[in-house]
């Protein structure tokens, strides 16, 4: 699938990186130089449904030409009140992966005690976060 066109001229002078992004409009994996995306089918709940996914938008970002897309103007923000960014920051105060999301689950059921779905949704994204990270992805 070569071209040569401007766009893969920049391609190969910026380290453009698959990121996971996660935040109230938005749950997906996104490209770190534009605005390309690919978003999680709502209610994919399988493990290896979710895994497929990855591989799936894995290849694809490798095959997307960022030339095609509008440059990116800011690296991804995730959100600040996002599970998943509850647990990075977990992670840069020294807690190892695994300890860092069960303390995000114990926050979540005590913040969210009358919200079941909200903890059912914590729960599905710290198990993604883990998966993701044994399989390299993050």
């Amino acid at each position: 699938m070569g071209s040569s066109g401007s766009g893969n001229h920049l391609e190969a002078r910026t380290a453009r990186q698959l990121i996971w992004t996660s935040h109230r409009t938005f749950q997906g994996w996104t490209c770190s130089q534009c605005e390309w995306n690919y978003p999680l089918p709502t209610l994919l709940g399988d493990t290896e449904a979710r895994s497929a996914y990855d591989r799936l938008a894995s290849s694809k970002f490798r095959e997307h030409h960022c030339s095609d897309h509008l440059l990116r103007a800011s690296p991804p923000q995730e959100d600040e009140n996002s599970f998943t960014a509850r647990i990075r920051k977990l992670i840069s105060q020294g807690f190892k992966p695994k300890d860092a999301v069960e303390l995000m689950l114990q926050e979540v059921e005590l913040e969210y005690r009358s919200q079941p779905a909200t903890v059912a949704k914590a729960r599905l994204e710290g198990e993604d976060f883990l998966r993701r990270m044994r399989a390299g992805m993050l």
